[in-house]
């Protein structure tokens, strides 16, 4: 048996090892905002914090996250207190089609988490895993230079 937290709530797994934490989370838990994209972790549809990292769930099996604390879309922000980043993809309208972004933002909450006042360059290096076949870049880019004012006074009190 593994057991994990998922957005603050001890879960446990008694399935195969070997499976994969995306479909742990979409069949297991109902947590379907984290996508399937490609299944070899290269587009980042399926991206989740494990602790303050982003992991590409869809590679990453169960038996690696004994303890772990895994934290998806879902658990980010809520519907009553939207997480920064939240705000700003809603604030600037990023997604088109929205198939990636769940992934885009918890990419973002990784960098943000990380460091909290990044360069344009280090957003984009951090932000290039993560595929958007509607090309919105430019939007993503701005999102996240938003969230990181708003969320640079919490960073300096730390």
């Amino acid at each position: 048996m593994i057991e994990l937290l998922v957005n603050g709530s001890r879960r446990r797994f008694d399935g195969a090892p070997d499976t994969p934490l995306l479909w742990v989370l979409r069949d297991d838990l109902g947590l379907t905002g984290t996508r399937f994209g490609c299944g070899a972790g290269l587009c980042g549809c399926c991206t989740v914090l494990v602790g303050r990292d982003a992991v590409r769930s869809c590679v990453t099996p169960m038996a690696g996250l004994v303890g772990a604390s895994v934290t998806t879309i879902e658990g980010l922000g809520s519907a009553e207190r939207l997480h920064p980043l939240q705000s700003a993809w809603i604030a600037h309208a990023v997604p088109q089609c929205g198939y990636c972004q769940s992934g885009q933002i918890m990419q973002a909450a990784a960098l943000l988490t990380q460091n909290p006042a990044p360069t344009e360059p280090q957003i984009d290096a951090a932000m290039a895993g993560n595929l958007c076949r509607c090309g919105t870049y430019p939007r993503i880019r701005i999102a996240i230079r938003e969230a990181a004012k708003v969320m640079a006074p919490a960073a300096t009190q730390r």
